[in-house]
């Protein structure tokens, strides 16, 4: 029975090393081209709330959300929390669906909480213009603009959010 007990103990320290391993790379792995990364010391637990009171200051909506973490909470796993929170507005989706349909794959625009290892989160999202990129060809001017606008609304809404 003791060496069932030793091995179990030592499975799991592998495994815990595997998975602080595997969320050590957080912050790294959300410094992309074409994102903006807020690291903060706001607690995982209270930026999406604050998110969603900035949200509230444009003219922009929280439309979607989903979260990897809560979902694991349910099965008993425990992992550094995330949440992707869609943001958009059917005046954007109109424009941009009349600029160019293929583009409304991209709506809505997320915003991505992860929480850090050290207590604190980020709050990140692909800059619009980037997410629309791939559609400039077909929307045209039209589609270049509206980007540029959701540009500055997402800025606002994140800076709003991890403001002190």
């Amino acid at each position: 029975m003791r060496r069932s007990a030793l091995a179990l103990t030592i499975m799991l320290g592998i495994l815990c090393a595997f998975v602080s391993g595997a969320f050590a790379g957080t912050e790294k792995a959300l410094k992309r081209d074409g994102w903006i990364t807020h690291e903060t010391d706001i607690a995982f637990k209270d930026l999406y709330p604050r998110l969603k009171a900035a949200i509230k200051t444009t003219k922009l909506r929280h439309i979607t959300t989903a979260s990897a973490s809560a979902g694991a909470k349910g099965r008993g796993i425990t992992i550094l929390g995330n949440r992707i929170v869609g943001v958009y507005n059917n005046f954007f989706a109109v424009r941009m669906l009349e600029a160019s349909v293929a583009a409304g794959m991209e709506a809505p625009i997320r915003f991505y909480l992860t929480e850090n290892p050290r207590g604190g989160s980020n709050l990140s999202y692909k800059i619009p213009t980037e997410v629309f990129r791939p559609y400039f060809e077909d929307g045209g001017q039209e589609l270049k603009a509206m980007a540029k606008e959701l540009d500055g609304l997402f800025a606002k809404i994140a800076e709003e959010t991890v403001k002190e």
